[in-house]
């Protein structure tokens, strides 16, 4: 199905129902403008799979009328050949794929990733240690861009400086922290969120 096939099959689920857009957003715990903005400017591009099972479920009809794959394949995520710093220096975020990993699709849909949104990068420095280390490889759900009060694990680009750090939003913005507490400190500047880190995988030494 295309992009454009999706929303319209969405919105004509969504006036069979009698339920509005905002009302569908809100019972995926999103801001009543997701799913409108979905529709109208295809924004996101494509909706997070536990959105796309919820929805389905809600309609009840089959998660392949709303886009999932008919094959049960392995989920193919980019893998790309820039790393996030875990300690000092900066990294160019220029999204150059260098290769492939091939993620077992029932582990893509615990981790709620969608097929085309979701990317793996290797951590670079030790500012998150023990937790992170460098040459760990991470699974970003490129999605998931808005940290909440509690805050987790993303990638974020503060300038040129690409860097996976602990996010939490609060009354002021979004703060930003290291695990490690001898990391030095951060780089002043505007915060973008690239994604939430899903997935974490250590290759043998």
């Amino acid at each position: 199905m295309s992009e454009t096939e999706i929303r319209t099959v969405l919105q004509e689920l969504a006036a069979r129902a009698g339920v509005s857009l905002a009302a569908l957003s809100r019972m995926l715990g999103r801001n009543d403008a997701y799913l409108q903005q979905f529709v109208q400017r295809g924004t996101p591009r494509v909706l997070a799979e536990r959105d796309r099972k919820s929805l389905a479920e809600f309609f009840g009809v089959p998660e392949t009328r709303l886009g999932a794959a008919s094959i049960a394949g392995p989920m193919l995520v980019r893998r790309l050949a820039v790393a996030a710093s875990a300690g000092p220096g900066a990294t160019v975020y220029d999204e150059v794929m260098i290769g492939v990993e091939a993620l077992d699709r029932q582990l893509a849909r615990r981790l709620g990733l969608s097929d085309g949104a979701a990317s793996v990068i290797r951590v670079r420095g030790d500012s998150m240690a023990p937790g992170l280390m460098d040459g760990d490889h991470l699974v970003v759900d490129q999605t998931d861009v808005q940290p909440g009060a509690r805050g987790g694990l993303y990638v974020i680009r503060i300038g040129d400086a690409l860097m996976v750090k602990r996010v939490r939003a609060d009354s002021g913005g979004l703060v930003a922290s290291s695990d490690n507490p001898a990391a030095p400190p951060l780089p002043d500047g505007p915060i973008t969120v690239v994604g939430r880190v899903v997935w974490q995988m250590r290759l043998p030494s």
